[in-house]
C-alpha cells in the first residue's frame, strides 16, 4: 500500500476529546488492533536490537504495544488506538496492510512511531517520574495560616494544611503503620510510650514495649499530588495539561477523580516508610490485587533485584480499612493504573532511560540556555515538573 509522505503530529492537542468519543464499534475496533500491531510487530525487533547496542535507549515500539495493552478498558484503549492513528497520520479502519517493502515508506512510518512514544515518555512517563520523587510533607501550621490568608484553593492545590490532614487520615486508617512492612510510626509511638508507659499499645491492642523496630512514616501519593498543582506559567501548565489528556487516554474518565483537590484524598494515598515511599513513587514496586478484589488484599512486588530488597517482597497484604469506612481506602483503580505504568516503564526499558535522564540532572543540573543535552527539556516545557528536583539556572 502506497501512503504519501507526512510529517508526523508530535502532540494529541487537537486530535481527540477523549471524554466524548464513543466507543469504537467491533468491526473498526478489530481493523484498528490489526493494523496496530502490524505497525509495531514489524518495529518491535528492530528497535530491540537498536536498545540492546545502546543501553541509553529505550524500544519505542514495545512502549507503544504496551500502553495500549496496559490500557486500564475496552474504551481505554479505543482512545489509545485513536490518538495512535491519528497521530501517525493514517486511517484507523483500513483493510490494507502497509507496504514495508518500500523503503521509504517504511522509514516514514517509523519516525512516525517514533515521534509517538518520545510524546509519550516526554510528557507522561518522564513527568510521572520526575514529579513523584518527592510528596510534599506537612510543613509548620504557621505556614498553611500564611497560605491560607492569602485566599483561594485551587492556586495552591496541595496546602500543608491539606496535606498535613492527608497524612493525619492516613495513618488512622493504616493504623499507624506502612502498608508494606507493617512497622509502627515512630512519633506515635514515642508518644503513647511517654504518656502510657510500659502499658502503651498499638491500634490493635498489643503492646509497643514489644516491637523491634519504628520508623518514621511518610504519606505517598499513588498518583503523584503535582498532577493538579497549577503551574506558575502558562508553558509548564501546558505541559501538565498533556500529561493530565495523556493519563485520560490511559484510564478514560480518571481525571476526574483526582481533580482539584481530589488528588489529596486518602483514595490516592498510602502510608509507607521513606524507603518504600521512594521506591513506590519511583514506580519499582507494585500492588497487584488478589482474586477476592473485595477484600482489598494486594500481592506487593517489585522489579528490584532480590539482593536489594533482602527477601521483603513479594508479600500479600490485607490493607487496613476503618471500622465505620469514613476514610476511603487506596482506591484499587488508582492503585492499578500505577501497577501498569511501573510495568510499561520496566518492560520497555523506558524507566532505566528516565533514570539515567533524571541522575545526569541530579548530578549537573540544567542550564537554561540548552548549552547541556539535557537543556531540551526546559524546550518541552518541563521545568514545572522538575525544579522541585533540580537546580535550573
Amino acid at each position: 500500500m502506497a501512503l504519501p509522505l507526512h510529517r508526523h503530529q508530535s502532540s494529541l492537542e487537537g486530535l481527540i476529546n477523549f471524554s466524548t468519543e464513543p466507543p469504537l464499534e467491533a468491526g473498526r475496533r478489530a481493523k484498528a488492533r490489526r493494523r496496530f500491531y502490524q505497525i509495531v510487530n514489524h518495529f518491535e525487533p528492530i528497535d530491540n536490537d537498536n536498545s540492546s547496542n545502546n543501553n541509553n535507549e529505550y524500544n519505542r515500539p514495545r512502549l507503544v504495544r504496551l500502553t495500549y495493552e496496559y490500557a486500564r478498558s475496552e474504551e481505554s484503549k479505543d482512545n489509545v488506538l485513536r490518538a495512535f492513528f491519528q497521530s501517525m497520520l493514517l486511517p484507523i479502519n483500513s483493510d490494507e496492510d502497509i507496504d514495508f517493502t518500500d523503503k521509504n515508506l517504511e522509514d516514514e512510518v517509523h519516525s512516525t512511531l517514533i515521534g509517538f512514544a518520545d510524546y509519550l515518555v516526554d510528557n507522561f512517563f518522564l513527568p510521572l517520574k520526575a514529579s513523584t520523587r518527592k510528596t510534599p510533607q506537612p510543613s509548620p501550621i504557621h505556614h498553611s495560616a500564611v497560605q491560607g490568608a492569602q485566599g483561594g484553593t485551587q492556586e495552591f492545590t496541595g496546602t500543608p494544611a491539606r496535606i498535613s490532614a492527608l497524612r493525619g487520615s492516613c495513618l488512622i486508617r493504616d493504623r499507624h503503620r506502612c502498608v508494606v512492612t507493617r512497622i509502627f510510626n515512630a512519633a506515635e509511638a514515642e508518644n503513647r510510650t511517654i504518656s502510657r508507659g510500659s502499658s502503651a499499645q498499638d491500634d490493635d491492642g498489643n503492646s509497643l514495649i514489644e516491637e523491634s523496630r519504628f520508623e518514621d512514616l511518610e504519606v505517598a501519593h499513588i498518583l503523584p499530588h503535582s498532577l493538579m498543582k497549577v503551574a506558575a506559567d502558562s508553558e509548564s501548565e501546558n505541559a501538565k495539561q498533556a500529561t493530565r489528556t495523556i493519563l485520560n487516554m490511559f484510564d478514560n474518565g480518571v481525571v476526574y477523580l483526582i481533580e482539584g483537590t481530589e488528588i489529596d484524598r486518602p483514595r490516592n494515598a498510602i502510608t509507607l516508610t521513606p524507603t518504600y515511599h521512594r521506591r513506590f513513587s519511583d514506580f519499582r514496586i507494585f500492588f497487584t490485587p488478589t482474586a477476592d478484589q473485595q477484600s482489598h488484599t494486594y500481592r506487593i512486588d517489585s522489579f528490584l533485584p532480590p539482593s536489594i530488597l533482602q527477601g521483603s517482597l513479594p508479600v500479600t497484604r490485607t490493607l487496613y480499612l476503618t471500622e465505620t469506612r469514613t476514610i476511603d481506602p487506596p482506591s484499587p483503580q488508582l492503585l492499578a493504573i500505577h501497577r501498569a505504568i511501573a510495568h510499561i516503564l520496566h518492560l520497555s526499558a523506558a524507566g532505566k532511560y528516565i533514570d539515567k535522564i533524571l541522575q545526569d540532572i541530579e548530578k549537573h543540573s540544567i542550564r537554561a540556555d540548552g548549552s547541556t543535552e539535557l537543556g531540551r527539556l526546559l524546550n518541552l516545557g518541563l521545568r514545572g515538573w522538575l525544579k522541585d528536583t533540580v537546580d535550573v539556572y
